[in-house]
C-alpha cells in the first residue's frame, strides 16, 4: 500500500489542505493520506500555534467521514522540534511492509535544502509535489519528483487565524465541523 504523508501544522486544517489531499487520491497511485500533524516545526515560529492536541483534534474531525485518510500524531511522540528524516526512520521501522511517499507544495520544496539530513529525505523517497502560485518547482536536489496538477486555492492557515481575530467570517473555508469545534473551544481569538 502506498501511504502519502502530509506533513504539516494544520493550524487549522482548512479546504485547501483537504482538497489536495482528495485529489491526490483521485489522481495518483496514492491508496491513504496520513495528515502528520507537526507539534513544531524548526523552520516556523510558535507565535498563534494551537496546541497541537487540539490541531490533531480538528484534523481528525475534518476528515473523519473519509476512511482513505487518517490524523496521525506520530511526531508527539517522536523528540521535538521534529525532523521529517525522523519521522521517516520512525515509520519505516514500524510499518517496514509499507510504502511512504511525501506529499508537499512547492512552497516547502524550495525550502528543502534547510531540512535536516535532507539527502536522505531526497534519496529514498518520492516527492509529490502541488504548485502553489509564487513558488515555481526547481529541482536542483535531483529528487524523485512527481508534480501534481492540483486545483489552486488561495487559502492559508495564517489568514484563517487573522480572520477569525477579527471576528469575520470564515465559513466555506473550512470544514463545518472545524468551523463548530473553533467557535466553541474559542479558538484563535486571542
Amino acid at each position: 500500500m502506498k501511504i502519502g504523508l502530509y506533513f504539516g501544522s494544520f493550524n487549522p486544517v482548512h479546504i485547501g489542505h483537504l482538497v489536495i489531499a482528495n485529489h491526490l487520491l483521485n489522481s495518483t497511485e496514492i491508496d491513504k493520506i496520513w495528515f502528520v500533524v507537526s507539534p513544531q516545526n524548526p523552520l516556523k515560529s510558535e507565535t498563534g500555534l494551537l496546541d497541537e492536541y487540539s490541531r490533531l483534534h480538528l484534523v481528525r474531525l475534518a476528515i473523519e467521514d473519509d476512511n482513505r485518510m487518517k490524523a496521525s500524531d506520530i511526531e508527539f511522540h517522536l523528540p521535538k522540534p521534529s525532523f521529517t528524516v525522523n519521522t521517516l526512520a520512525y515509520l519505516e521501522e514500524k510499518y517496514p511492509k509499507q510504502e511512504f511517499v511525501i506529499i508537499m507544495g512547492s512552497d516547502s520544496f524550495q525550502n528543502i535544502h534547510k531540512w535536516k539530513n535532507y539527502q536522505t529525505i531526497i534519496k529514498n523517497y518520492s516527492i509529490y509535489i502541488y504548485k502553489r502560485p509564487g513558488f515555481e518547482i526547481e529541482n536542483k536536489a535531483k529528487a524523485r519528483l512527481h508534480v501534481v496538477d492540483a486545483p489552486l486555492l488561495q487559502i492559508s492557515a495564517t489568514d484563517i487565524r487573522k480572520l477569525i481575530k477579527e471576528k469575520k467570517s470564515v465559513r466555506y473555508i473550512l470544514p463545518e465541523k472545524v468551523l463548530e469545534e473553533i467557535e466553541r473551544g474559542n479558538y484563535y481569538r486571542k
